[in-house]
Protein backbone atom coordinates (compact mmCIF):
# COMPACT_ATOMS: atom_id res chain seq x y z
CA UNK A 1 0.00 0.00 0.00
CA UNK A 2 1.31 3.47 -0.91
CA UNK A 3 1.66 6.15 1.76
CA UNK A 4 -0.97 8.35 0.06
CA UNK A 5 -3.46 5.48 0.47
CA UNK A 6 -2.67 5.24 4.19
CA UNK A 7 -3.12 8.99 4.71
CA UNK A 8 -6.18 9.25 2.47
CA UNK A 9 -8.87 9.14 5.18
CA UNK A 10 -7.21 11.83 7.30
CA UNK A 11 -6.65 14.05 4.26
CA UNK A 12 -10.30 13.63 3.25
CA UNK A 13 -11.55 14.70 6.69
CA UNK A 14 -9.39 17.84 6.56
CA UNK A 15 -10.43 18.65 2.98
CA UNK A 16 -14.14 18.31 3.77
CA UNK A 17 -13.72 20.54 6.83
CA UNK A 18 -12.05 23.17 4.63
CA UNK A 19 -14.85 22.88 2.07
CA UNK A 20 -17.48 23.31 4.79
CA UNK A 21 -15.76 26.50 5.98
CA UNK A 22 -15.61 27.81 2.40
CA UNK A 23 -19.32 27.03 1.92
CA UNK A 24 -20.20 28.88 5.13
CA UNK A 25 -18.24 31.93 3.90
CA UNK A 26 -19.94 31.74 0.47
CA UNK A 27 -16.58 31.19 -1.24
CA UNK A 28 -17.67 28.27 -3.45
CA UNK A 29 -19.23 28.77 -6.89
CA UNK A 30 -22.87 27.80 -6.38
CA UNK A 31 -23.30 25.95 -9.68
CA UNK A 32 -20.47 23.52 -8.91
CA UNK A 33 -21.63 22.57 -5.39
CA UNK A 34 -23.84 19.60 -6.48
CA UNK A 35 -20.89 18.10 -8.38
CA UNK A 36 -18.56 18.57 -5.39
CA UNK A 37 -21.10 16.90 -3.12
CA UNK A 38 -21.37 13.91 -5.45
CA UNK A 39 -17.60 13.47 -5.74
CA UNK A 40 -17.11 13.82 -1.98
CA UNK A 41 -19.84 11.25 -1.30
CA UNK A 42 -17.67 8.54 -2.86
CA UNK A 43 -15.40 6.60 -0.55
CA UNK A 44 -12.32 6.84 -2.79
CA UNK A 45 -12.41 10.53 -3.78
CA UNK A 46 -12.47 14.01 -2.33
CA UNK A 47 -12.17 17.47 -3.86
CA UNK A 48 -9.41 19.87 -2.84
CA UNK A 49 -10.21 22.94 -4.96
CA UNK A 50 -12.59 24.01 -7.70
CA UNK A 51 -13.79 26.78 -9.98
CA UNK A 52 -16.89 26.51 -12.16
CA UNK A 53 -15.30 28.66 -14.89
CA UNK A 54 -15.04 32.43 -15.05
CA UNK A 55 -14.79 35.54 -17.16
CA UNK A 56 -12.52 38.23 -15.77
CA UNK A 57 -10.76 41.52 -16.34
CA UNK A 58 -7.34 41.68 -14.71
CA UNK A 59 -4.63 44.28 -14.27
CA UNK A 60 -1.13 42.75 -14.20
CA UNK A 61 1.93 44.96 -13.49
CA UNK A 62 4.24 42.94 -15.75
CA UNK A 63 3.66 39.95 -17.99
CA UNK A 64 3.46 36.85 -15.81
CA UNK A 65 3.38 38.72 -12.47
CA UNK A 66 0.26 37.09 -11.04
CA UNK A 67 1.34 37.76 -7.45
CA UNK A 68 0.71 41.49 -7.86
CA UNK A 69 -2.23 41.14 -10.24
CA UNK A 70 -5.51 42.88 -9.40
CA UNK A 71 -8.99 41.62 -10.32
CA UNK A 72 -10.96 44.49 -11.81
CA UNK A 73 -13.94 42.27 -12.55
CA UNK A 74 -14.64 38.56 -12.08
CA UNK A 75 -17.81 36.64 -12.96
CA UNK A 76 -18.62 32.93 -12.72
CA UNK A 77 -21.49 33.47 -15.16
CA UNK A 78 -22.15 35.04 -18.52
CA UNK A 79 -21.43 38.75 -18.48
CA UNK A 80 -22.74 41.90 -20.14
CA UNK A 81 -20.65 44.38 -22.09
CA UNK A 82 -21.52 47.18 -19.66
CA UNK A 83 -20.14 45.15 -16.73
CA UNK A 84 -16.89 44.57 -18.61
CA UNK A 85 -16.60 48.26 -19.54
CA UNK A 86 -17.14 49.23 -15.90
CA UNK A 87 -14.32 46.89 -14.84
CA UNK A 88 -12.03 48.24 -17.56
CA UNK A 89 -12.72 51.76 -16.30
CA UNK A 90 -10.86 50.88 -13.08
CA UNK A 91 -7.63 50.19 -14.99
CA UNK A 92 -4.73 52.54 -14.25
CA UNK A 93 -1.38 50.82 -14.75
CA UNK A 94 0.26 47.68 -16.03
CA UNK A 95 -1.20 45.28 -18.59
CA UNK A 96 -4.97 44.98 -18.96
CA UNK A 97 -6.33 41.53 -19.82
CA UNK A 98 -9.76 40.13 -20.68
CA UNK A 99 -9.85 36.43 -19.83
CA UNK A 100 -12.05 33.37 -19.87
CA UNK A 101 -10.96 30.29 -17.94
CA UNK A 102 -12.70 26.93 -18.10
CA UNK A 103 -13.90 25.03 -15.03
CA UNK A 104 -11.18 23.30 -13.04
CA UNK A 105 -11.37 20.76 -10.23
CA UNK A 106 -8.68 19.02 -8.26
CA UNK A 107 -9.73 15.65 -6.89
CA UNK A 108 -7.69 13.36 -4.66
CA UNK A 109 -8.09 9.67 -5.44
CA UNK A 110 -7.33 6.78 -3.10
CA UNK A 111 -5.68 4.53 -5.68
CA UNK A 112 -4.18 4.88 -9.13
CA UNK A 113 -7.04 2.78 -10.50
CA UNK A 114 -9.53 5.27 -8.99
CA UNK A 115 -7.59 8.18 -10.49
CA UNK A 116 -7.55 6.63 -13.97
CA UNK A 117 -11.28 5.86 -13.83
CA UNK A 118 -12.13 9.45 -12.90
CA UNK A 119 -9.71 10.82 -15.51
CA UNK A 120 -11.28 8.71 -18.26
CA UNK A 121 -14.77 9.79 -17.25
CA UNK A 122 -13.79 13.48 -17.24
CA UNK A 123 -12.22 13.20 -20.70
CA UNK A 124 -15.31 11.42 -22.04
CA UNK A 125 -17.45 14.33 -20.75
CA UNK A 126 -15.41 16.85 -22.76
CA UNK A 127 -12.73 17.82 -20.21
CA UNK A 128 -9.96 17.14 -22.72
CA UNK A 129 -7.15 18.85 -20.76
CA UNK A 130 -7.67 16.64 -17.70
CA UNK A 131 -4.64 14.80 -16.31
CA UNK A 132 -3.12 13.21 -13.25
CA UNK A 133 -1.64 16.35 -11.74
CA UNK A 134 0.31 14.79 -8.92
CA UNK A 135 1.39 11.29 -8.05
CA UNK A 136 3.76 11.09 -5.11
CA UNK A 137 4.16 9.34 -1.77
CA UNK A 138 1.92 12.05 -0.23
CA UNK A 139 -0.95 12.46 -2.69
CA UNK A 140 -2.61 11.40 -5.91
CA UNK A 141 -4.51 14.25 -7.60
CA UNK A 142 -6.61 14.32 -10.76
CA UNK A 143 -7.00 17.71 -12.44
CA UNK A 144 -10.27 18.03 -14.34
CA UNK A 145 -10.00 20.84 -16.89
CA UNK A 146 -11.56 21.75 -20.20
CA UNK A 147 -10.26 23.47 -23.33
CA UNK A 148 -12.22 26.73 -23.19
CA UNK A 149 -9.81 29.63 -22.63
CA UNK A 150 -9.20 33.20 -23.74
CA UNK A 151 -6.38 35.51 -22.66
CA UNK A 152 -6.71 38.76 -24.60
CA UNK A 153 -4.47 41.80 -23.91
CA UNK A 154 -6.68 44.87 -24.31
CA UNK A 155 -4.64 47.75 -22.89
CA UNK A 156 -1.70 49.05 -20.92
CA UNK A 157 -1.08 51.87 -18.42
CA UNK A 158 -4.57 53.31 -18.80
CA UNK A 159 -4.56 53.11 -22.61
CA UNK A 160 -7.33 51.02 -24.19
CA UNK A 161 -6.13 49.15 -27.29
CA UNK A 162 -9.37 47.82 -28.75
CA UNK A 163 -12.66 49.27 -29.94
CA UNK A 164 -15.92 48.77 -28.08
CA UNK A 165 -17.21 46.78 -31.06
CA UNK A 166 -14.25 44.39 -30.83
CA UNK A 167 -14.77 44.06 -27.09
CA UNK A 168 -18.45 43.26 -27.65
CA UNK A 169 -17.43 40.43 -29.99
CA UNK A 170 -14.95 38.87 -27.55
CA UNK A 171 -17.49 39.13 -24.71
CA UNK A 172 -20.00 37.26 -26.90
CA UNK A 173 -17.41 34.55 -27.66
CA UNK A 174 -16.46 34.28 -23.98
CA UNK A 175 -20.11 33.91 -22.98
CA UNK A 176 -20.59 31.18 -25.59
CA UNK A 177 -17.51 29.29 -24.39
CA UNK A 178 -18.49 29.64 -20.73
CA UNK A 179 -21.98 28.33 -21.52
CA UNK A 180 -20.45 25.31 -23.25
CA UNK A 181 -18.09 24.70 -20.31
CA UNK A 182 -20.96 24.86 -17.81
CA UNK A 183 -22.86 22.30 -19.90
CA UNK A 184 -19.86 19.97 -19.63
CA UNK A 185 -19.93 20.41 -15.85
CA UNK A 186 -23.58 19.36 -15.83
CA UNK A 187 -22.77 16.33 -18.01
CA UNK A 188 -19.99 15.32 -15.61
CA UNK A 189 -22.33 15.76 -12.65
CA UNK A 190 -24.85 13.41 -14.29
CA UNK A 191 -22.32 10.87 -15.56
CA UNK A 192 -20.41 10.59 -12.29
CA UNK A 193 -23.35 8.62 -10.92
CA UNK A 194 -21.73 5.56 -12.49
CA UNK A 195 -19.25 5.50 -9.60
CA UNK A 196 -22.05 4.57 -7.20
CA UNK A 197 -21.60 1.01 -6.04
Amino acid sequence: MFLYEKNFELQKVKALESLEEALEKDLVDKDIIPLLEKINSFENYFTTSSCSGRISVMQIPDFGDKVNAVWLGKWHREVGLEEVLEAIGKHSEGMLWFMLHSPILHVSAKTLKDAVELLNLAISCGFKHSNIKSISHKKLVVEIRSTERMDVPIGRDGEFWVSEDYLRRIVEIANLQLRRAKEKLKTLENEIERFKK
